[in-house]
Order: structure tokens, then sequence, then C-alpha cells
């Protein structure tokens, strides 16, 4: 347990207002092969719904879209298929599109001034290592006015979910792993969190999904919805492949309290259940990959039963935005979901 930060930036809620969303355009033919055309739509979709785009007056109302792509190229496809959201773009090599975990996790200040954070990047763990992977966080920070932290600590943004109030949640089953950075014990990973993040205590759960690539991701398992209040998934029935972590997780989290005192207050949404890709594996499909946007919630679906179930329950914890849900199966097939693929940049300025 971290028992307190001096640190004065720190890694706001991703409910409070934001700059911009950072996205990369999918265009690695040779990873996505004939998923590389659904997984273009299924992002041209979820890029509209995250700057609000209002057909009948043809401006955006949300988000303003920052997208890398990786070459001219990649530029040309992705202006014809996005110009109508006036993104701007940023010509980077990257080796795919996870930029939650692959681009920097963006501080706020006291006096709301901003810091990008980068983290060592060591392709998940060694498992799945792509060129240009580990040079997009500085890349990216490189081309905004903002001071920049800099640590060889490896860190995914999907490892760490924050409350905005020096709260992180986190799983073992990731941040333990050796595979990221042997030989620290679990106080070090708290101080390089305290140091690196602003965080004040952080909540560890175990395990993560079945078969997810990350380890373990905190970002497929539960999610703040504000300050004190997390939710997570439900079995979808007794058959769930991730029934028993899936309950673990419920349990786990109603007994904690964060960095404020308070006991969490925990809410379910119900799980994808079964979701397979087309050789029979289990995907680690999960609902509360959402992404919280400036005007709007958007929430992966799969085609399966519990998909509208989960944006209603999802709904009535953001009263304020509306919840959209968006076709994420293709995007699932290289890994992960909505919240895996985006990164805040939050508003600067006076808090």
């Amino acid at each position: 347990m971290v028992s307190g930060s001096g640190h004065p930036f720190h890694q706001p809620g991703e409910w409070q207002a934001h700059e911009a969303t950072f996205l990369a355009w999918p265009s690695a033919a040779d990873l996505w092969l004939e998923s590389l055309a659904p997984a273009q739509e299924e992002f041209v979709a979820l890029s509209e719904i995250i700057a609000d785009y209002d057909r009948s007056s043809k401006k955006c109302l949300g988000d303003n879209l920052y997208i890398l792509v990786s070459d001219a190229k990649a530029r040309r496809d992705a202006e014809r298929s996005l110009a109508h959201l006036s993104p701007r773009f940023f010509e980077i090599p990257y080796g795919d599109i996870w930029l939650r975990d692959i681009a920097p996790i963006f501080l706020v200040g006291p006096a709301g001034e901003r810091k990008s954070a980068v983290f060592g990047f060591n392709g998940w763990g060694n498992k799945y290592v792509l060129p240009h992977d580990d040079a997009v966080a500085s890349r990216i920070a490189a081309q905004l006015p903002h001071a920049v932290r800099e640590s060889p600590f490896v860190l995914e943004g999907g490892s760490v979910e924050v409350d905005g109030e020096g709260t992180v949640l986190t799983t073992r089953q990731c941040l333990e792993n050796p595979n990221r950075n042997p030989g620290l014990s679990t106080s070090q990973i708290e101080r390089e969190l305290e140091q690196g993040l602003g965080a004040k205590k952080v909540l560890w759960l175990d395990d993560g999904l079945l078969n997810d690539h990350t380890d373990g991701h905190i970002d497929t398992l539960a999610r703040f919805v504000r300050p004190g209040v997390v939710v997570c998934m439900r079995p979808a029935d007794d058959h769930d492949p991730n029934q028993i972590v899936l309950l673990a997780t419920e349990g786990a989290l109603m007994a904690m309290t964060d960095a404020a005192g308070r006991r969490l207050e925990v809410h379910t949404v119900p799980s994808p259940g079964s979701v397979r890709n087309e050789e029979g594996a289990i995907m680690p499909a999960s609902y509360v990959n959402f992404y919280i946007a400036n005007t709007t919630v958007v929430v992966p679906q799969y085609g399966v039963e519990n998909d509208q179930a989960a944006v209603a329950a999802l709904a009535s914890l953001f009263p304020e935005r509306r919840v959209v849900g968006a076709s994420a199966r293709a995007i699932l097939g290289g890994g992960g979901a909505f919240h895996c693929i985006t990164q805040q940049l939050p508003r600067g300025g006076r808090p």
C-alpha cells in the first residue's frame, strides 16, 4: 500500500474533460489479414461516436480526434475515411493500434499544467514485440507542448485504472509478472506508481480474463466510473469461461477502500460469456473495456445475447452522458477492444 503521495502531478479520471482522444489508424495488413477492412470500419464508427458527429449539422460535438498514421499512404487512406471528423494527424510509425499501452499516460498538475509520462514498453512481456511500438510514447510526447517524464519502469496504460484522486486499481497477474519488471517487490512497484502517476493507494486484484494477451489488464476486468464507484462483470451463466475470476473480482472489490478511505461502491454488468474466434478459442471479450469520451460512453458489442443489457446497465451509471454500443468483434480479433485503442489527452488549464 502506498501511504501517500507528494507527487504534484496525477492521472485524471477518464470522465474528466479531454482536449482530445488519441487513436491509431489500423493499417498493418500483415497483422490484420482479412480482418483489416472490418477493423477499419469499426474504427471509423468508434471515431464518429467519440467525436459525437451529428450527421444533420455535420458538426462534431465531442472529443477532438488525434489520429496516428504510420506513413503517407496510411494517412491518405485514413483521410478518406475520417475527413468529415476533422482529425489532427500525427505521422508516427507504430507496430499496431493499441495506444492505451504504447502512448504516453497524460498527467495534470495542481495549476492545470500537463505532463507526458513515458514508461518502458517491452511488447507485453516480450510476447508481441512489434517494430516502433517502444518509441511511440516518446515520439508523441515530442510533438506536444508538455513537459515529459521518462521512466524505464515497464507499464502499459491498460494495466492501471485510476479514480483521479490517487487510487489505482491493477492486477498482480500483470504488474507482478516477472516478464515486466523482474526483481521488483510489490512495495517497489507501488513506489513506481506513486512517482509516475501520483498514486496514493494501490488496490490489487489477482487474475484477469482467460486468454488475455496482456496478462490480465485491469481495463477488461474492473473500471472506475467516478471516485469511489467501480463497475465489474457478473458471469453470464454457469458456463461462463471467466466465472471464477469474475466472482472473485466482485468479492475483492466489495472489501476494498480507496485512497480517501471510502468503501468502494461496486456495480455489475453482465459478462459477454463465451465469445470465440474462428478457431473456437475463447476471446477476452469484456463490456468494461468501454471508453469514456466528453459526451459519450462507447461500449464494445460482440454480437451476443448480453450486448444490449450491458449498454443499459452502464447507461444507469453515466446519466450525464449518452451511452452507445458499437461493434468491436473485428478489433477484438486483434486482442482488445475500445479502451485498448484509445488514450485520452486531458484538458489543461486551471481546474
